[in-house]
């Protein structure tokens, strides 16, 4: 909920029309992909689903609250966590690195990489380095990919209700409220101006809660479960991140 806080509908609407469709569009195409190929890798449970939403959308902070929708064990979201972790913290390093040799400006250097990295503080470490006008967009962009969390936890949880219907127990909600109370912090942050300490406050108080949270995912990992499923989610989560990676790239470029 406290990450609506980031994101003002001005700043996404700034980016222009053609930025916002294909920032949905790799969003998408790599939700899917990631999706088909971890079921057909063999992935158990949610975790194709879980992977693919880490991957395409926010990191751990998607892995979170989609497992949350679909009531994910803790065990399924351990894997994926540390895969998007992994291939984040890679990214840091291999963006960086290409920027040059692709022929991107600074400004589009902080496009690709809010478009095709994960998790919001692995997008700061790496545009920051192009100057702050690249660091800019990519944040924007990136919250951007952070607002489709809303409704794709949604549908998601629309599909898993009616998949449950005929299941004894209670059913997923249609929209979850961490869902409603992020779109209304999202609305917040655009209609009224904040001062600095609540924003920096809540930001304090979201990194503290997500910490918490993976803490007590690996808590919950038994090392000998890993192993059964280690190399198979270790090839979909290398392959979600080339993937997403190529499709901002073919993003930057249409923009």
């Amino acid at each position: 909920m406290l990450l609506g806080l980031k994101l003002s509908l001005v700043d996404i609407a700034s980016l222009g029309w053609i930025s916002i469709a294909t920032t949905v569009a790799v969003v998408v195409l790599t939700f899917v992909g990631t999706i088909g190929l971890g079921r057909a890798l063999g992935l158990p449970g949610h975790q194709p689903l879980l992977v693919a939403s880490g991957f395409s959308i926010c990191g751990a902070s998607a892995i979170g609250a989609m497992g949350a929708a679909v009531r994910a064990r803790d065990e399924e979201q351990a894997v994926p966590v540390a895969l998007v972790t992994l291939c984040g913290t890679l990214a840091i390093a291999v963006l960086p690195a290409l920027w040059h040799p692709l022929g991107l400006s600074n400004l589009q250097f902080g496009h690709w990489v809010g478009a095709g990295v994960h998790d919001v503080g692995q997008v700061v470490a790496t545009a920051q380095i192009a100057g702050t006008a690249a660091l800019a967009v990519a944040v924007v962009v990136k919250l951007t990919r952070v607002l489709m969390l809303a409704p794709m936890v949604a549908i998601t949880a629309a599909v898993e209700r009616r998949r449950a219907a005929d299941a004894a127990g209670p059913r997923p909600a249609i929209v979850p409220l961490f869902v409603a109370g992020f779109l209304a912090a999202v609305l917040l942050n655009t209609l009224v101006p904040l001062p600095e300490w609540v924003r920096s406050g809540a930001d304090a108080v979201q990194t503290t809660l997500l910490a918490m949270a993976l803490f007590a995912l690996g808590a919950s990992i038994r090392l000998g479960e890993l192993a059964t499923t280690g190399w198979r989610a270790l090839v979909v989560g290398l392959t979600s991140w080339v993937l997403v990676a190529g499709l901002a790239y073919g993003a930057v470029l249409l923009g």
